[in-house]
């Protein structure tokens, strides 16, 4: 073997072994292969004492690939390191590094931001060292996460029962519960409104009242809105007339946020999956010239496309739409994005999405679809609109009315199945005319609260407040949902737009996050702590002082819940314990919520929710005949009566109703079945 290339992804692996030829091997990790051990104090695998020295252990599913890795390591002339171009790809190749025993200084490590022949063999011509910035960013941010997560998942557990707590998860699930409290909170304040209906050379428009005294109309009781109604029963007077022009710029081309927003309004699809289907564009489909990368790397913040991409964009749109159709593509990265690489885009636009639907999956075609129509649009000449509004005005009242429509489709040539847009035209229409309304109404309202957050309206408030980054949006919802702190269902019933719905559990996790943690479990502090770990994988910063000052942040508050946060109550269920009288609690347990006694661990009855009471042994008046005791009447296991005695567990008889003795199943020479008459 002369060339072997280590990747995680096994398709990945295939595809770029296509490129490469036979003078490489290429194959997969499979993901990390090791992480943080949970050993040493507190399980947490990394020695604070000793500036903050992190132990790393193989996973366990991880041995036998790792094994066979060394093998093949070890027969090779080279070894390339080609994991996914971002902080975690870095991380895993220097772990794989430490593993195989490659050399500190190797240049071995080999990036690229799409899958295709060119990009992959460029890269191979052009290796680098392993950057350890950004492997110190990402080991950072991993025993953050191992630390906030350990200590207060165990004081959770512990004090109010919660499964876990995360830097980012908790502060994405705060979103949540807030926006609920709001919701709750809220106050709903009756409005009315009164709209007029006009006819003009036969064609219908309505104009709503905006202005009363030249002030904004503010109509609070039905009352107030009659009286205007009654004062317009004569002509209007168009007393203003104007029309526009204004042209739409096409959006940006997709980076993660905005590709599972816009794949969650528009195709309806989990920010999960949306990442896997990308994560399979990317890694390559065979779309009959052998596996190919299809879109650009999925996980990124910036909108930059290459010059190659553009020019190539530039000549099909003049091609197929017309030179009118081209348009300029400037960069305009938000202030907090790492600009690693490209935004999301086809890897070759002559992959249109017809060409290659047969060879996709629907889900496929349809996310792809999407991703090529927005890169190709972002190149696109804006759209234009003309527009006119008109003001009618009688005494004191102004009504307003507005249409729009579209004169130049431009980048919406491409994109505008995705863009909502529907024109409305106005009749002809002169200043000075006057009109009589057709009809006037008014109708009550009632302000609403702030709706709650959708997929995509959570994933855009994290973005915008610098919670997380592209890679972590996905991962985040997840937790949260599978702790059991919020729940995704329908707005109403008669809503198919689904929304977070905080549980209880949840709400209980933040207010005692917020009563202790307020200081490190909060927007600012997560978006600022992301920025140091910019920093860090910027070489600008020291993650020994970040994790130092964390530190030091996060143990005084630590200790004072553990002091004063009180510990959760179990909920009684109203019923007594059949074995000791004592009162019986829920509880949860590994496998769920399960009845328990209150006097645990003197009395240890215990019963699964759905099932039946345990009977009360009932008094029989008979005597024990081996130790004087009382015989009680007891229910067994498989629901049949018998008579054991009081003293059990010191006295074991046992007999039938019918006063013949039991012998349990194993005593003597007997082969009973649990009862048996004797000779």
């Amino acid at each position: 073997m002369k060339n072997l290339v280590i990747v995680e992804s096994p398709s990945k692996s295939k595809t770029i072994q296509k490129y490469l030829g036979s003078d490489y091997t290429v194959v997969s990790s499979k993901g990390h292969i090791r992480d943080l051990a949970i050993k040493g104090k507190d399980g947490l695998g990394v020695d604070i004492d000793n500036g903050f020295a992190p132990t790393y252990e193989v996973s366990k599913d991880k041995k036998d690939v790792l094994k066979e890795l060394k093998k093949q390591a070890e027969k090779a002339d080279a070894v390339y390191l080609a994991t996914d171009p971002d902080r975690e790809g870095e991380a895993i190749s220097w772990h794989l590094a430490q593993e195989l025993d490659l050399p500190e200084d190797a240049e071995d490590r080999v990036t690229f931001h799409e899958i295709t022949r060119n990009a992959v063999l460029n890269a191979f011509r052009s290796p680098r060292s392993i950057d350890m910035d950004l492997v110190h960013s990402q080991e950072t941010r991993r025993i953050l996460d191992r630390i906030i997560g350990f200590k207060l998942s165990k004081l959770l557990n512990s004090k109010i029962k919660s499964k876990s707590a995360g830097r980012v998860q908790s502060v994405a699930l705060k979103l949540i519960v807030e926006r609920e409290k709001q919701i709750q909170a809220f106050v709903p304040v009756e409005y009315w409104t009164v709209e007029a209906d006009f006819t003009r050379s036969r064609k219908k428009f309505t104009a709503s009242l905006s202005k009363i005294n030249g002030a904004k109309a503010e109509l609070h009781n039905q009352e107030e809105a009659q009286a205007v109604v009654d004062a317009c029963q004569g002509p209007f007077t168009i007393t203003s007339l104007k029309h526009t022009e204004k042209s739409v710029s096409p959006f940006k081309p997709f980076i993660t946020s905005t590709l599972q927003q816009e794949a969650s309004t528009k195709l309806n699809f989990p920010a999960k999956r949306t990442m896997s289907v990308a994560q399979r564009l990317y890694e390559g489909i065979d779309v009959g010239r052998g596996q190919e990368g299809l879109i650009t790397y999925m996980r990124t913040d910036s909108t930059r496309l290459s010059g190659q991409f553009m020019a190539a964009a530039s000549d099909k749109i003049g091609s197929e739409y017309g030179k009118e159709y081209r348009g300029f593509y400037r960069m305009n990265n938000d202030a907090n994005a790492q600009d690693a690489h490209e935004a999301i885009r086809p890897t070759d636009l002559a992959n249109e999405p017809e060409k290659i639907k047969e060879y996709l999956t629907n889900e496929q075609y349809r996310l792809y679809k999407l991703i090529y129509a927005r890169a190709l649009a972002s190149q696109m000449s804006a759209a234009r609109f003309a527009g006119t509004s008109v003001t009618l005005t009688q005494d004191i009242y102004d009504f307003s009315a507005s249409g729009s429509s579209m004169t130049f489709d431009g980048w919406l040539k491409v994109y505008g199945d995705y863009y909502a847009n529907k024109d409305v035209i106005l009749p002809e229409l002169n200043e000075g005319e006057e009109l009589t309304a057709d009809a006037i109404r008014s109708d009550q309202h009632f302000t609403e609260p702030p709706a709650r957050y959708t997929e995509a309206r959570l994933i855009k408030e994290m973005e915008e407040d610098g919670i997380g980054r592209p890679s972590t949006y996905a991962q985040i919802i997840d937790t949260i949902q599978e702790r059991g702190y919020c729940e995704l269902k329908p707005a109403g019933k008669k809503s198919r737009t689904k929304v977070f719905f905080p549980t209880e559990q949840g709400t209980l996790t933040v207010e005692k996050l917020d009563e202790f943690f307020s200081g490190i479990i909060n927007t600012e502090y997560t978006a600022r702590m992301e920025n140091d770990l910019d920093g860090i994988a910027g070489g600008q910063m020291d993650e020994l002082a970040i994790l130092g000052a964390f530190w030091q942040k996060f143990v005084p508050m630590l200790d004072k819940a553990y002091e004063q946060m009180e510990k959760l109550a179990p909920e009684k269920t109203g019923e007594v314990c059949p074995e000791c009288g004592g009162e019986l609690v829920y509880r949860k347990g590994r496998y769920g919520k399960f009845i328990s006694c209150s006097n645990f661990p003197k009395c240890r009855y215990t019963r699964n929710i759905e099932e039946t009471p345990k009977e009360k042994p009932e008094p029989t008046g008979k005597v024990c005949p081996e130790c004087g005791g009382e015989l009680l009447k007891r229910r067994s296991r498989y629901n049949t009566y018998f008579l054991g005695c009081s003293n059990y567990p010191s006295c074991k008889h046992m007999e039938t109703l019918e006063g013949e003795p039991i012998v349990p199943k194993g005593k003597g020479s007997r082969k009973t079945s649990g009862r048996r008459k004797t000779k």
